[in-house]
């Protein structure tokens, strides 16, 4: 049937809704390494995991790796890499659709750095997306001013510097193909492991226990559990994106760009089947409201989507 050929935008909906459901699941898993090693370790095996099947993806296919901007392509991997520093630092402490909903901050600061830095106009009713977008995720977040965590405050700045890493690609990497951003974020991020385990081999600070320390803790040895599980959440992000890169060569980005706020869902669902989270009424509303704020900006044509596209790595 047409409706359901390789080229149906149908086809690609469901890819974009699988890929978030696989890395709703895999972000879930993070917290059970979390009191065995760090992020910093995280990082680093999970980005050398993933980096030999991307390579070997690029090899079939014969795409070119070699960056035509350098600079720019380092620049880029850097403000992104360091947003997943954040972001999956956020998830030891805090539930898989409370970080997304942070991360998903990004159209509206790409939007606002558009217009306070880059000068651009923008219409009234994409004012009121971005002001709507802002209230949902207070609503998901709901912070308590009285004793504000710093957790809470990881997640909002992975948007930002995801949002800036996002511009820099429009403006900086509109030549370089896919897996030449993948590699270099991959590369920068084994990177990031590499040097902060080497800084906090230096420091030796003090570590709490369990999953408290996953920010302080340096390379420790680990079981096969550990080290199968943070395997299995960097499968899990190949073949994420392999949906996402399908997806997007089969249908235009604004459409798909609503699908990919599943992540919102399917990370709560499976928050819930695995850890027993739940979200009260308020938080439905403020994912309702952020769905509603990113999908406008999206197919207003101002902004990226929100999250792991096949413009921007995982």
């Amino acid at each position: 049937m047409r409706l359901l050929s390789s080229s149906s935008p149908l086809v690609a909906a469901g890819f974009i809704v699988t890929a978030m459901a696989i890395l709703g699941l895999t972000d879930n898993l993070v917290i059970t390494v979390a009191p065995d090693i760090g992020l910093w370790q995280f990082h680093m095996l999970r980005a050398a995991l993933g980096l030999p099947v991307i390579l070997f993806a690029a090899w079939v296919s014969g795409a070119r790796l070699r960056p035509v901007r350098l600079g720019a392509v380092l620049l880029r991997s850097l403000l992104v890499s360091l947003s997943m520093v954040f972001y999956f630092g956020a998830l030891a402490f805090l539930p898989v659709a409370q970080t997304a909903a942070g991360l998903f901050t990004a159209p509206i600061w790409v939007m606002l750095i558009s217009v306070l830095v880059l000068g651009q106009r923008v219409s009234l009713f994409n004012v009121l997306a971005v002001i709507i977008g802002f209230a949902g995720v207070m609503l998901v977040l709901q912070p308590d001013v009285r004793a504000l965590s710093p957790a809470l405050v990881m997640p909002v700045t992975a948007g930002v510097l995801y949002a800036i890493g996002a511009i820099v690609t429009r403006r900086m990497c509109a030549q370089e193909t896919t897996l030449t951003l993948l590699v270099a974020f991959f590369v920068t991020m084994v990177g990031w492991g590499l040097l902060g385990c080497l800084v906090l081999e230096l420091l030796q600070p003090e570590v709490p226990a369990g999953a408290d320390g996953f920010l302080l803790r340096g390379w420790r040895a680990m079981s096969w559990t550990a080290l199968g599980l943070v395997a299995v959440q960097a499968l899990g992000a190949v073949i994420g994106l392999a949906l996402i890169f399908r997806a997007y060569l089969m249908a235009e980005a604004p459409f798909l760009a609503v699908f990919e706020y599943a992540m919102l869902i399917t990370g709560g669902f499976w928050g819930w089947v695995i850890w027993g989270q739940t979200q009260n009424a308020l938080a439905f509303v403020g994912i309702a409201l952020i769905i509603v704020s990113g999908g406008t900006l999206a197919r207003a044509g101002r902004v990226p989507p929100a999250t792991r596209t096949a413009e921007l790595a995982p």
